[in-house]
């Protein structure tokens, strides 16, 4: 949770992704979405991280320093636009507070050989969403996703893909898909725990 934009988007997500957990992985999940404020020293104890939105980042002072300290000390913070555009509001602002904490160098696009893409399912680079295909009508697809390394691990997954929207509904309900699309956030939270 941040003070500026809205924070508070695919409300169904983090249940759908713990549930992706379970059924895939042995590792200890706690069944509980935890949300903390950013500005909240709780928030350094986290295992992994997830910040969304769709209107402007513009981080307080405290929540500038828990973000670069639980990045600079080995956390992971998955980021998703969920604008999925580019030069969005979101994006513009969220880029420039990255450059801002981090350098203007830091945020680079990932190669499609990137661990996170093989680190429990395999995948050739960032899966498509619906969102990109058809969603939006504007036929958009980023073809990469960018991050942030900070001493050779990635600290921070940066989406314009819109995955949060995608993998925004009710978990019972994955058992129409034809492929369970919530399969490339277990590579993103183990990479995270394990990388």
């Amino acid at each position: 949770m941040y003070d500026s934009g809205d924070w508070d988007v695919d409300q169904r997500m983090p249940a759908n992704l713990i549930d992706a957990l379970l059924q895939y992985t042995r590792l200890r999940v706690d069944p509980k979405e935890h949300v903390l404020a950013l500005a909240d020293p709780r928030m350094l104890e986290a295992p992994f991280c997830y910040l969304a939105g769709h209107k402007l980042v513009e981080f307080n002072d405290d929540e500038r320093r828990n973000f670069e300290r639980y990045v600079r000390n080995g956390g992971f913070v998955f980021v998703d636009d969920c604008n999925h555009d580019i030069d969005g509001l979101f994006a513009r602002s969220f880029e420039e507070q990255m450059a801002a904490i981090f350098g203007s160098r830091a945020l680079q696009k990932l190669p499609d050989r990137h661990p996170v893409y093989s680190s429990f399912f395999r995948f050739d680079g960032p899966p498509a969403t619906s969102y990109e295909l058809n969603g939006w009508g504007d036929d958009l697809v980023h073809d990469y996703l960018k991050g942030i390394e900070i001493d050779g691990r990635l600290g921070v997954l940066y989406s314009n893909k819109d995955y949060g929207c995608e993998w925004d509904y009710d978990w019972r309900n994955k058992r129409w898909l034809a492929e369970d699309n919530t399969k490339f956030a277990v590579n993103i939270v183990v990479y995270a725990l394990t990388a």
